[in-house]
């Protein structure tokens, strides 16, 4: 019996470990469908009520490729395009920075080149080249099949989601109620970051957009929406569109609007991230997380996983949290119990 224990186990192992390459490519769109599941599981459950766990299915998966999906790649197209066609004027001469050199010089004291270094960039990066369109084009297909696979592992999740929960339960070596401790934590948490995330990055974005239209800055619109996603960093978030606006407004003999931006930014801004952020979390979610925690688990995380350990870091370390509050319950002594 032992030894079968043993071959067993160890084919899981093996086979867990040939799983995890092969997912491993499409870590963060597996991720992305397990964080949509979670605020589309009570939507989905009453639609239920009324139509097939087909079409119910259906419907919040056509929803959130509305919602999440387009926006994204709406995102992702214009960046490269603004991008693509900065560079392409720079490197052919149509675009002078000579007054910001020099303003810049005047400020400083440091001789720049700024449309050289963009040449430089353009270069480096192989733009226009046919190894840099490939890659473009490699990593433009792979977001496109990612975002595919997102939206069908959603489907099923949400449509066999009491399945899966049968199946894990009956195959976890452990007691039914310690399980459903588990899932209930694990389940709060995930709430709480995506509340504490998402939430107040939409707002954060938005009140940032409107410092940028009160300053003039050109494609207001779009800058805000990609303060909304930037916003899901904590702290830097979205300052790394309102500051270079700031600078830039500064060199370029627009002091009021320049300082007027900082300031806003600095104190409207940031009050969104600090204060609104853990009342969030407090007034949606029963998990109080730390703000150290989710500093220390977004960047973590994104140094482990990419863009979706913003998520993810946060979620396993309070998840660590979560299964030792569990094995205490179960198995402290009454001397480290909470009174």
């Amino acid at each position: 019996m032992d030894r079968t224990r043993a071959v067993l186990l160890g084919l899981v192992a093996l086979l867990l470990a040939i799983t995890v390459l092969l997912v491993s490519p499409f870590q963060d769109f597996v991720f992305l469908a397990i964080l949509l599941f979670y605020p589309l599981k009570p939507l989905y459950d009453r639609l239920t009520e009324h139509v097939s766990p087909e079409i119910a299915s259906t419907t919040l998966v056509v929803g959130a490729t509305v919602v999440v999906v387009l926006p994204v790649l709406f995102v992702l197209r214009t960046t490269v395009r603004s991008i693509t066609s900065l560079l392409g004027r720079v490197r052919r001469g149509e675009i002078s920075f000579t007054q910001l050199d020099a303003r810049v010089e005047e400020l400083t004291g440091v001789d720049v080149d700024l449309a050289e270094t963009l040449r430089t960039v353009a270069r480096d990066i192989q733009f226009g080249a046919v190894d840099g369109v490939l890659g473009i084009f490699g990593t433009v297909t792979h977001i496109v099949i990612g975002l595919g696979l997102t939206m069908f592992l959603l489907y099923y999740l949400l449509k066999d989601a009491d399945r899966l929960a049968a199946w894990l339960r009956a195959t976890m070596p452990l007691p039914a109620h310690v399980e459903t401790e588990l899932y209930a934590e694990f389940e709060d948490i995930v709430h709480a970051v995506l509340v504490s995330h998402v939430l107040v990055a939409v707002i954060q974005g938005i009140v940032a957009g409107f410092g940028l239209v009160a300053v003039g800055i050109p494609n207001a619109v779009f800058w805000t929406v990609v303060m909304v996603f930037l916003a899901v960093l904590p702290i830097i978030g979205s300052f790394l569109v309102w500051g270079p606006a700031a600078v830039y407004l500064l060199v370029t003999n627009q002091p009021v609007a320049g300082t007027f931006l900082f300031v806003y930014g600095t104190i409207v801004v940031g009050l969104t991230d600090d204060y609104l952020r853990p009342i969030a979390v407090e007034r949606y979610t029963e998990t109080r997380l730390n703000p150290a925690v989710i500093i220390l688990g977004v960047l973590g995380g994104v140094y482990v996983f990419g863009f979706m350990g913003v998520f993810i870091g946060p979620v396993v370390i309070s998840s660590l949290r979560a299964v030792l509050d569990v094995y205490r319950r179960e198995f402290g002594t009454d001397e480290n119990r909470p009174v």
